[in-house]
């Protein structure tokens, strides 16, 4: 069984790696290799959208929330994930407009607010794609470990060196060129797989209702998922390429809703077998993984198509990242010829301590969850960069306001900044509202503030 398992994963990686190869442009330019401009029509974006914001994630945390919060948090995790597209959608065509030539979050930020912004818009966008990628390697080790006898360290270097293959020579182009099948792949193996595991499940028993948490906290826990998920990926550079992959402005705007509706659905459907293995009375494992509870009623032979569904999963969130940071680290560069090589290089040069993390089999959610914190900290300053008053000032003092609120609830509660600082930092790896609230809302009423005292005076600024 593990020989088949390995030939299975490894002819649907060697699939993705044919795809991506294939699109690639041998004659282009730095410029098509990290935006592929212009050439994007709306159902490839919206199939790209989806692929590449789903991850192994969606099989551990929509489930545990539904599972344990109930439908109301996952319709904030639906929600959060798909609103970076819908976002970047509505304000899209203002930001090509603003940046025709542009290619990068990074070269928004320095054309609204100067270098030294730029600078720490790509360290904080970086730093968030970094802890995304070893978050979908360690999860497809894990579930590697838990549906087979395949080392997790083969299946993790196999994917980590696939998509490098085909993003790294490729460029964008690759990427969207599998993420068109590998969005069609993983709906029709979740239809599969949740079908299955349904047919197989236990009987309700006759007391069985919706899990749902006290409305307040249940209610926190969404709010607290919109804002995390939302201001993260919006420093996700890969969604920020499709901006200007879009053909037009209508391609964007329709591509933006079609891979956020499907996300939505997608998100709910999955929380929905967390609800309804926690309504069957299944063990759920510790710590708890509701999804694959349900596979354990599950034929055998089911193991394998969810392996592969997760491969799919993986490896369509982590080729976009992989090229998303690329373009960040090179979008400046000089020479075109040069920046291709360099780009190449640095996705190679990063993956290498990423795999090393990810082999460590450690959990990274504290790690992504204070990267979440650090975006929500200056989500507002940077996309108010598009209103006339704004200026470099309100920036800066927006975001350190914003850094400062993420502290202060916990500041406030237990009376010493040490236990701000460590409130801030989430420790056990739960999120919690006060800080991405006081985030939020500090950046935003300080960033307004300022503009309004000592506004812009930059010429040209929409």
């Amino acid at each position: 069984m593990p020989y088949l398992t390995s030939a299975v994963l490894g002819a649907a990686l060697l699939c993705f790696a044919f795809l991506g190869l294939k699109a690639r442009r041998a004659d282009g330019l730095l410029d098509d290799y990290v935006t592929a401009r212009n050439s994007q029509t709306a159902s490839t974006l919206g199939l790209s959208f989806l692929a590449s914001g789903m991850g192994a994630w969606i099989l551990f945390a929509p489930p545990e929330i539904g599972a344990f919060v109930g439908p109301v948090a996952v319709a904030g995790y639906a929600i959060g994930s798909a609103l970076p597209f819908i976002v970047l959608g509505h304000y899209g065509p203002a930001i090509r407009r603003h940046l025709p030539e542009g290619r990068s979050i990074g070269e928004f930020a320095e054309a609204c607010y100067g270098a030294g912004v730029r600078r720490w818009v790509s360290l904080v966008s970086i730093l968030y794609m970094a802890c995304f990628l070893a978050a979908e390697l360690t999860a497809i080790g894990s579930i590697t470990a838990l549906l087979s006898d395949v080392p997790p360290a083969l299946v993790v270097i196999g994917v980590a060196v696939t998509t490098l293959l085909y993003t790294a020579i490729g460029g964008l182009r690759a990427s969207l060129a599998t993420d068109r099948w590998q969005a069609w792949l993983l709906i029709a193996l979740l239809l599969v797989v949740g079908g299955v595991a349904l047919a197989r499940l236990p009987e309700m028993p006759a007391g069985a209702s919706l899990p749902a948490a006290p409305a307040g906290s249940a209610l926190a826990v969404a709010l607290t998922l919109v804002i995390a998920v939302t201001a993260a990926n919006l420093f996700h550079q890969g969604y920020w390429q499709r901006v200007w992959a879009a053909r037009d402005d209508r391609a964007l705007g329709r591509g933006a809703w079609l891979g956020g509706g499907i996300t939505v659905v997608v998100v709910g459907v999955v929380g929905g077998l967390g609800m309804l293995a926690a309504m069957s009375g299944l063990a759920l494992g510790e710590p708890p993984i509701p999804f694959f509870a349900l596979l354990a009623e599950a034929p055998a032979w089911l193991a394998l198509p969810a392996l592969v569904l997760a491969v799919s999963l993986v490896a369509s969130s982590v080729d976009t990242l992989q090229n998303g940071i690329a373009s960040l680290a090179v979008a400046g560069s000089g020479r075109q010829g040069l920046s291709i090589t360099a780009a190449r290089l640095v996705t190679v040069a990063l993956m290498v301590p990423v795999v090393g993390v990810a082999l460590q089999g450690l959990s990274v959610l504290r790690l992504f969850l204070i990267a979440d914190l650090l975006c929500a900290a200056i989500v507002v300053p940077v996309l108010l960069g598009l209103w006339r008053r704004m200026s470099p000032l309100a920036a800066v003092a927006g975001g350190v306001a914003g850094l400062a609120g993420a502290v202060l609830p916990g500041w406030l509660a237990q009376g010493s900044l040490a236990a701000g600082l460590l409130a801030a930092s989430f420790p056990g790896g739960v999120p919690t509202l006060p800080p991405f609230l006081g985030a939020l809302v500090a950046s935003s009423l300080v960033s307004v503030l300022v503009a309004g005292v000592r506004p812009a005076t930059r010429a040209g600024t929409p």
